[in-house]
């Protein structure tokens, strides 16, 4: 047996490969790209470049598939376990050859066009790969630069890699970008870049992750595959390509196998789509008069439209080397069906098959023009050095020895540019409005002018009017009061000479105005009088109290005892007092409070349609009603008859029973929002704190927290009951009562206290969460009712403080366990506890720095299901728009398969 066996040697491939659109071309030698094409000029202003027919109509450039190889280094696995045994290739890169070895004696020798070592750097490995392509597609034609390999040889590295710590290690999709935005003119050229992943026969945007299942639409003239649910975005710079890649390269799906700790589980696409304007060349029409003279049309606009498609395979492998199992083998098993499917069309066309199956996998579809198209193809086979991966090193080589036989016939397309032409009139049309605006304009302030000149003259004659008009004015008024202080003092010497007698008359038999006066001085000594009479006894009553104050010393000590007994029966009586007064207040606040519910026991009746059964009954309560405060509300006729201090004097009674009531009226009175202030400004809410330190009463406890829930339900309060240390207050109160009761009204306090922004940090510090989720051990529903009431509302201000970037890092309630009660509670059979659950987790879900803890906890699935299956379509469209605007969650339910 030879030593060396040769294959795909330097002479003329056997059976030329037929294009898919185009007929079989002759035997073509491994030359480079710009051997097939004509050279033209890239700047669209200048020399004219190069036409063709719009439609593809003209004879294509024949090209052959371009096949270069590269060697990984071994790792440190491999340096490891195969330190005794020799590298399976052997490369020979002056002479684009590589060396199999089958083993110690016996090896194969293929040849590519290029063979790159394991020390060939990045960019040796575009230049003579991707460089070419790329130069073809800024002339206009489209072109693939494709990796093909098993898992961890350096596909990814070769063609994805970012290098932004080391430049050096860019990829070839970072340096085509940058060659092409540097050959582009910003003005009349665009570039848009769509990236894609097919995982599991899925074609998925990595730009847009929601667009997860997009559709390969074909021209059925043309037979051109486009993707019209893709993103596409334009790029203008480096910089704006860099961030797209970043955000394709987080959402491209990968998991860690035994071959490789980033093995990719997906094919990604890159699509670079090229629009560049050109002018195509002079049409020369010579004269009908003289056959010499000649004339040129200008150049037509064109526009030259060109695709370069960048695609990094996934690896293949074999499943019990890389210990894939479950949905990493169903993954596996997707990548070699595509990979053997892209294989079967290769050696269709490599064998001028009469039928070539592209329709077999969606990656033969859209690679459709790359291999045996209109495209020019370049392909990098990756390969590793170690010999325990012989077979895999054999399968790629050969896939490449394949490749190597396709022929492509390129093609330029080039269509006319309608949108220059109708931009150039457009362009033209505008100078054209510009000069006739400016002359308008013109015209208009002409004529403005001369207005503001008629105006001006107006003015002034108006104004000289109305100076003489005024003028005129004037002298007629003075002569008018000139006439009146005439006829004035006529009448006034008319009325000496004959009105003096009848008016001394008058004024005699007090008819006149005198006669007022008269009245008025007899009444003032009248009152006087009153008063100097008033004035005596009371200097009367005076003397006489001296005098018997002057007789008191001398009744002595005798007097003394019947003081003393005075003193002490008056002292009884103020005592006695004060009794019947508080019993008279709480005698009042009962009928009060009955009449209240009386009345309310007949609205429900009148609403019920059965007042009339209970007649009797309106009638006393209505008598009741009308003796305390006619139409007045009960709470309103208390503040009245009994007043608030009062009330509050109550609550330090030393009889409990008058405690108990006088905090269940105060409770009451907090109930209403109009009040709250007057209580907390009578210093009812220091009594009640009080109250709660002071005494271990069970009753006094929960009727005092109730009080407190009450006023904290206002934003004021809210923060007095935190600087009185409240929220303390509340929680040593929870950790020591038992009854439901009392738990459930300490934990409306606290749950009212979770709603205010502010207290946020105080809540936590002063143990108010932790009290509130230790009140869950009680089990009775309205106490949990509570605890979930709270937790929704402090859940609502975290993530309202973290969008408005006052708050940083994951959620106190996952920190101080709540997480798991939540997605206990979160089916509750109780309609307020579920209610309250599913707003807190859609609040804490809002948060992204939340989402990998609430994936471990299980809230995932109860977000799902309150998307779904919510009876308030609030939360139902809460849960779901952040399920879709969280990428960490949109991840996790695409590994999932969950449908939102």
């Amino acid at each position: 047996m030879a030593s060396n066996v040769y294959r795909n040697g330097t002479g003329s491939h056997k059976g030329a490969t037929r294009p898919l659109a185009a007929s079989n071309s002759s035997n073509v030698k491994s030359t480079s790209y710009k051997s097939r094409i004509p050279p033209s000029n890239h700047s669209p202003g200048s020399a004219p470049l190069r036409r063709s027919n719009s439609a593809g109509g003209s004879d294509g450039v024949p090209g052959r598939v371009r096949v270069a190889v590269r060697l990984r280094p071994r790792n440190a696995e491999e340096s490891v376990a195969d330190a005794d045994f020799a590298d399976c290739v052997e490369l020979q890169p002056e002479l684009k050859r590589l060396k199999l070895r089958k083993n110690n004696w016996d090896s194969e020798t293929y040849e590519f066009d290029e063979v790159l070592t394991e020390f060939a750097s990045q960019k040796r490995v575009y230049e003579v790969v991707a460089k070419p392509v790329v130069e073809s597609v800024l002339d206009g034609y489209n072109g693939t630069v494709m990796a093909y390999g098993q898992t961890g040889t350096g596909k990814t590295f070769t063609l994805g890699r970012l290098g932004e710590e080391d430049t050096s290690a860019r990829g070839i999709m970072v340096r085509s970008m940058e060659e092409i935005l540097a050959n582009v003119s910003p003005e009349t050229d665009s570039v848009s870049v769509s990236y894609l992943q097919l995982y599991m026969e899925s074609i998925q945007d990595l730009l847009d992750p929601a667009n997860d299942n997009i559709s390969i639409v074909e021209d059925p003239k043309t037979g051109d595959v486009s993707l019209p649910g893709a993103t596409h975005v334009e790029v203008r710079d480096e910089r704006d390509f860099m961030e797209l890649l970043r955000t394709g390269e987080a959402h491209r799906i990968a998991a860690n196998t035994k071959l490789n700790t980033e093995s990719s589980r997906s094919h990604a696409i890159l699509m670079v789509h090229v629009k560049r304007s050109v002018l195509g060349a002079e049409d020369v029409i010579p004269s009908e008069t003289d056959k010499s003279s000649h004339f040129a049309k200008p150049p037509k606009p064109l526009v030259r439209k060109s695709k370069l498609v960048l695609v990094d395979l996934a690896g293949s492998e074999r499943v019990h080397k890389s210990g894939s199992e479950g949905h990493m083998l169903e993954e596996a098993k997707s990548i070699n069906l595509s990979l053997s499917a892209l294989g079967k069309c290769i050696n269709a066309l490599a064998e001028n098959s009469a039928h070539v199956p592209v329709r077999d996998s969606k990656l033969t579809r859209l690679l459709r023009d790359s291999f045996g198209g209109t495209a020019r193809t370049s392909l990098i086979v990756t390969i590793g050095p170690s010999p325990r991966h012989r077979g895999e090193t054999t399968s790629t080589i050969l896939f490449g020895q394949r490749a190597m036989k396709v022929e492509n016939m390129l093609r330029i397309k080039e269509e006319f540019d309608y949108k220059s032409l109708s931009r150039k009139l457009e362009i033209h049309l505008d100078k054209l409005i510009a000069e006739n605006e400016r002359q308008q304009k013109v015209f208009d302030d002409e004529v403005e002018r001369i207005n503001l000149e008629a105006l001006n003259r107006v003015s002034e004659v108006e104004r000289n009017f109305a100076g003489a008009l005024e003028k005129e004015r004037l002298k007629c008024q003075m002569e008018y009061m000139e006439s009146v202080k005439k006829l004035e003092e006529k009448m006034i010497e008319n009325q000496q000479k004959h009105g003096c007698d009848g008016f001394m008359q008058d004024k005699c038999n007090g008819e006149g105005p005198g006669s007022s006066i008269v009245e008025d001085v007899a009444e003032v000594k009248k009152l006087l009088e009153k008063e100097i009479h008033m004035r005596k006894e009371a200097q009367e009553e005076v003397n006489k109290l001296k005098s018997q104050l002057g007789q008191c010393p001398d009744s002595g000590e005798g007097g003394g005892s019947e003081i003393l007994k005075l003193q002490k029966a008056l002292a009884d009586e103020v005592l006695q007092k004060k009794k019947l007064e508080e019993e008279m207040i709480i005698l009042r606040s009962q009928m009060l409070q009955l009449t209240f519910e009386a009345d309310q026991m007949r609205r429900c009746l009148g609403r019920n349609g059965s007042a009339n059964a209970y007649g009797g009954l309106d009638s006393p309560m209505s008598q009741v009603r009308g003796s305390l405060n006619g139409h007045k509300t009960p709470v309103a006729a208390l503040f009245e008859q009994v007043g608030l201090q009062k009330i509050l004097a109550l609550l330090e009674s030393e009889d409990a029973n008058v405690r108990i009531h006088a905090v269940k009226v105060v409770a009451n009175l907090a109930a209403e929002e109009a009040n709250q202030e007057r209580i907390v400004e009578a210093g009812g809410l220091t009594s009640l704190l009080v109250l709660l330190r002071s005494y271990e009463d069970e009753n006094i406890r929960r009727v005092v927290a109730g009080a407190i829930a009450n006023l904290a339900m206002n934003e004021t309060n809210q923060e007095l009951i935190m600087i009185q240390g409240g929220i303390n207050l509340l929680s040593v109160t929870a950790s020591r009562a038992e009854d439901p009761q009392t738990l459930r009204m300490v934990a409306g306090a606290i749950a009212n206290l979770c709603g205010n922004d502010k207290l946020q940090t105080k809540l936590r510090s002063e143990g108010g969460i932790k009290a509130l989720l230790g009140m869950a051990r009680c089990g009775q529903p309205d106490v949990l009712s509570q605890v979930a009431r709270g937790i929704a509302n402090f859940a609502k201000c975290e993530s309202r403080a973290s969008t408005n970037g006052i708050k940083s890092g994951r959620s106190v309630l996952i920190d101080d366990g709540a997480l798991p009660w939540i997605v206990q509670n979160a089916n509750n059979d109780s309609s307020p506890i579920r209610r309250h659950i599913e707003l807190a987790l859609c609040h804490l879900a809002q948060h992204e720095v939340n989402a990998k803890d609430m994936i471990s906890g299980g809230a995932l699935w109860e977000l799902v299901r309150i998307s779904r299956d919510c009876s308030r379509e609030d939360i139902r469209s809460l849960a779901r728009r952040t399920l879709n605007l969280s990428p960490i969650f949109r991840a996790e339910m695409r590994r999932l398969r969950i449908e939102v």
